[in-house]
């Protein structure tokens, strides 16, 4: 697993988001393997990256968001609903699965 971004002290909103994304990780991924968790100093954004290709996210300590990327044309969809999102990873990669 890889740490981006992140510097010796976080700020109150960064700490607030990574709660909010590590109880969203606890509570919807089912221990889905994390690639990497890190901040966007460009957006402001916390994240947690998995695996399965969807990023939980969560800018200025707001609720998460969970992130899909088609790698084809670089588009990236925001769902509010973990669910969603992995209904896009298997709509971008049929050979998903779950398990």
């Amino acid at each position: 697993m890889k740490i981006e971004g992140i510097k010796d002290s976080i700020a109150y909103t960064e700490a607030l988001g990574f709660s909010k994304v590590f109880e969203a990780y606890a509570e919807e991924t089912g221990s889905e393997d994390i690639m990497e968790i890190g901040f966007n100093a460009n957006s402001g954004i916390v994240y947690i990256a998995l695996e399965n290709g969807i990023s939980i996210c969560s800018g200025m300590g707001q609720e998460v968001d969970y992130l899909t990327m088609d790698y084809d044309d670089n588009e990236e969809t925001f769902f509010d609903d973990y669910e969603l999102a992995i209904d896009q990873i298997e709509a971008y990669n049929p050979s998903y699965d779950e398990d």
